[in-house]
């Protein structure tokens, strides 16, 4: 905790940096008033007073409306008012707390219960209480909470009793709230914990919302097989090839699948975070914490390959060169489209990269490793796993990605002067005997390739008559082998009906 004294300002108190573990600002005009700001990003105004003896520490609220440096300072000058007279403002406010609404029972954990949790939490819980517990739980009084009312919440949200759609503040933005059983689980989650938080809060003795059965969920487990890596690596390489993608979010995807990390974990790296020396990543926070996470070549050479934006610490920077990328989901559509993968999602790339490393016999001591499980922490004990197996079996799995996907040891495969089949890298596993490099062509490129004219191609497109295409983001594009085949079927065709 720091001592040093300064006079709070709205523009001190944002500006403060997040760091892996709570910091505290205190206020030279008032004393025991301060700022606290949670590694998560929360920024609370506290007041930190003794009383009977004890040291306490009372939250006036959040930064933001109503709560300014200057109306948080105001508040204080009360409270400390109350504890010169003998009053204790904590036992005031487990008074005030008694009688909370629901809503307000959930703003108050909001506050304090996840000031400590993960950014993305903390937006996934606030996204539960406004859209679903609120409109339809929040103005009960929370000590007058039954499990049943937490059953037809529960009920409720899953029947799309709170589904709604909502303008948002960017240009033509549109939220949409839906409901169904996933929704309703969440929300019960969070309304759990808290009734947890309040419990401990003296809100009321017990929890309404433990035990109530939630609608079972399925285990949405993925795997991606060889000729699926081989569709989504062509995919990459044409959007790569005809520049219709972000390349900061085609090597994001690549990354992905090469390193087996969280999408969060390859979204904020930071190039500092890369020691390309001992070919690994060393991220000081994760969702398990800090973690080294062991890669391989083919890895290391994407990463090698990312441009860099003078004055960006980050790896992949987002639009116009700022902070890091956020939107990989509509560029992950795009491409999976294309690939014929519409049913696979971007966690699911971290899946593949496990179930390879299971395939080619790594055990699942080092795959949990390697992907930063909570429950390898347990096995951390054993001398004898050392970093070199790690290393090894990262570098082991990422090359089999590399070679599934049509990556050669020198980064993404680029596309050939004519379509042809390269033999597999010798001492390499898996199904495929061979790696395809692709020629892919754009429509007006196909057009002239095939002697016709762009509107002739289109109308071929359009009746489903003419050779195999693929959408690549807007873009139509054409495989030369495809364009050659079909070439030759109309040959053929023209030769028998002249016959």
């Amino acid at each position: 905790m720091s001592n040093k004294r300064v006079k709070l300002t709205r523009k001190l108190v944002e500006s403060v940096a997040l760091g892996p573990q709570d910091a505290f600002l205190w206020d030279s005009e008032v004393v025991g008033f301060g700022v606290k700001v949670s590694r998560g990003g929360q920024r609370s105004y506290i007041l930190q007073y003794r009383i009977g003896g004890r040291s306490r520490r009372f939250t006036i609220g959040t930064h933001g409306s109503p709560w300014t440096p200057e109306t948080a300072r105001d508040r204080a000058k009360i409270l400390l008012g109350q504890v010169a007279g003998g009053v204790d403002p904590q036992d005031e406010k487990a008074e005030d707390r008694k009688a909370l609404t629901v809503a307000e029972l959930c703003d108050l954990y909001v506050t304090e219960g996840l000031a400590t949790r993960k950014p993305l939490s903390v937006v996934a819980a606030k996204a539960d209480i406004e859209n679903h517990i609120k409109p339809l739980l929040g103005s009960k009084p929370a000590n007058a909470v039954t499990p049943g009312d937490v059953d037809k919440l529960l009920t409720d949200i899953a029947a799309g009793r709170t589904a709604k759609r909502s303008k948002t503040a960017r240009k033509r933005g549109l939220a949409r709230v839906t409901g169904g059983k996933g929704a309703a689980n969440s929300a019960i989650t969070t309304l759990c914990a808290a009734f947890n938080f309040g419990v401990r809060r003296g809100v009321r003795p017990d929890n309404p919302a433990l035990g109530v059965r939630k609608y079972p969920e399925k285990k949405l487990e993925r795997f991606l097989s060889p000729a699926e890596l081989a569709r989504l690596g062509e995919a990459l390489a044409a959007a790569e090839a005809l520049g219709v993608e972000s390349p900061y979010a085609l090597a994001a995807i690549r990354l992905l699948i090469l390193t087996g990390c969280r999408r969060n974990e390859i979204l904020t790296l930071k190039r500092s975070y890369v020691d390309e020396h001992n070919s690994c990543l060393r991220l000081p926070d994760s969702k398990t914490g800090a973690k080294i996470v062991h890669i391989g070549d083919a890895a290391l050479e994407v990463i090698q390959a990312v441009p860099e934006v003078v004055g960006n610490p980050y790896l992949l920077p987002g639009r116009k060169g700022e902070g890091h990328i956020v939107d990989l989901q509509s560029t992950w559509e795009r491409i999976r489209a294309a690939a014929g993968l519409s049913d696979v999602r971007l966690h699911d790339l971290r899946h593949a990269f496990a179930s390879l490393g299971a395939a080619s016999g790594d055990s699942l001591l080092v795959i949990g490793s390697l992907l930063g499980h909570k429950s390898a922490k347990t096995t951390h004990r054993y001398a004898h796993l050392a970093d070199h197996p790690l290393k090894d079996a990262a570098n082991r799995i990422s090359a089999e990605v590399a070679r599934l996907m049509g990556t050669t040891s020198s980064g993404p495969a680029k596309p050939a002067r004519r379509a042809n089949v390269v033999p597999a890298p010798p001492g390499t596993k898996g199904v495929l005997g061979e790696v395809i490099e692709t020629k892919w062509l754009d429509t007006p490129a196909a057009a002239a390739f095939l002697g016709h004219t762009v509107g002739t191609l289109q109308t071929y497109r359009w009746m489903g008559t003419g050779p195999r295409f693929r959408k690549i983001g807007r873009r139509v594009v054409y495989a030369l082998g495809d364009l050659e085949a079909w070439r030759s079927e109309q040959a053929a065709s023209s030769s028998a009906r002249a016959a």
